[in-house]
């Protein structure tokens, strides 16, 4: 991100609905040159002994004389390469939260054994970076500029300068299981034994959801969904292109409300902003809110017109995390949960 586009976002603009939601205005421009996964062409090799390269999401290939062991990462990138048995030393994002507890994007990491260089926006620690010799570091990217999720653009220069490869997986504009399979691509290059029980239990899994989910809507095509997140004075309105959970979900069939190409192109793309008092603008039968720190949970939205919305009244509230987990253990319940709220929604809308 360029230093005139931070200049321009809030935090919370930044974090809003939709994953990265209000980077999608200013990154609209950027080009069209979409990194697909088709496109990466991965070379990794999951020996750990002997040279190690990996094509990330930007086209760029990261090299080594072996395969990393120092490796710092986005907190939600480090949480699905636990999954897969590969951990690491340094995380970045949103790893605790303020009750000291591992926040909803950490997973199963152990907070308490992981380097935390920033826990919110802006915050890298590059002193305790360069103290972890890092040989690679890793995390998501939200656009199609190569633009690398949390690290700072004001210090990236001096962090990637520090000589560790970086890999960016792409999270912009693609269904779920495309950086799902990146990942797991990363996580085998890095000496995951990806054909364990575990993960093909886990990936079984994923499928079953899969399908659970597209029986769902076939069964009950009426249903709608919103997509949203709380702030205290806005309510935000995902569309379902860009992010990878709710173009996937869509392929699957879910009704999707849809704010216009219009207003969405405000937020490029992403979200639309209502008002507290124009909550009630889309009808919907289930809603699913935004579960990140970031956001505020349904339980503490005070405002009578979220109180009065048809769908909160008959408790069809479900969470979402616009920034999954990326390992199939994570993103299996994901699945399960839209197709439960929707095999048993009541039509309200």
């Amino acid at each position: 991100m360029s230093n005139a586009r931070a200049t321009r976002l809030t935090r919370r603009g930044i974090l809003a609905a939709g994953g990265a939601l209000g980077l999608g205005a200013v990154l609209a421009a950027c080009g069209d040159d979409k990194a697909k996964s088709g496109d990466t062409d991965s070379k990794a090799t999951a020996a750990k002994s002997g040279p190690w390269t990996f094509k990330d999401d930007r086209g760029q290939t990261a090299k080594a004389d072996k395969a990393p062991s120092s490796i710092v990462a986005f907190v939600g990138v480090a949480a699905a390469l636990h999954d897969y048995g590969v951990d690491v030393k340094g995380v970045f994002g949103p790893t605790k939260t303020k009750d000291g507890k591992a926040d909803v994007q950490a997973g199963d990491l152990d907070v308490s054994k992981v380097t935390i260089l920033g826990n919110e926006w802006g915050q890298f620690n590059i002193e305790k970076y360069a103290a972890l010799a890092p040989d690679l570091l890793v995390t998501t990217m939200f656009d199609d500029a190569g633009t690398l999720w949390y690290v700072p653009d004001e210090s990236k220069k001096k962090i990637l300068a520090l000589g560790a490869p970086s890999v960016g997986i792409s999270v912009y504009d693609r269904q779920m299981t495309e950086p799902l399979q990146r990942m797991l691509e990363l996580a085998k290059s890095l000496g995951a034994d990806t054909a364990a029980a575990k993960v093909t239990a886990a990936k079984k899994r994923f499928e079953d959801a899969a399908a659970r989910l597209r029986a769902a809507t076939k069964a009950n095509p009426g249903i709608k969904v919103l997509a949203g997140s709380a702030s205290q004075d806005v309510f935000y309105v995902s569309g379902s292109n860009l992010s990878i959970d709710l173009e996937y979900f869509k392929a699957l069939g879910v009704n999707f409300v849809e704010p216009s190409p219009a207003v969405l192109k405000a937020s490029g793309g992403w979200f639309e902003n209502l008002s507290w008092e124009n909550v009630d603008k889309y009808k919907a039968d289930v809603i699913m809110m935004d579960n990140r720190t970031s956001a505020i949970q349904p339980a503490d939205i005070t405002e009578a017109t979220w109180k009065k919305l048809p769908a909160v009244k008959a408790g069809q509230v479900i969470a979402r995390n616009p920034e999954p987990i990326l390992s199939y253990d994570k993103c299996a319940p994901l699945l399960e949960d839209l197709a439960k709220a929707i095999e048993t929604a009541k039509k309200v809308s």
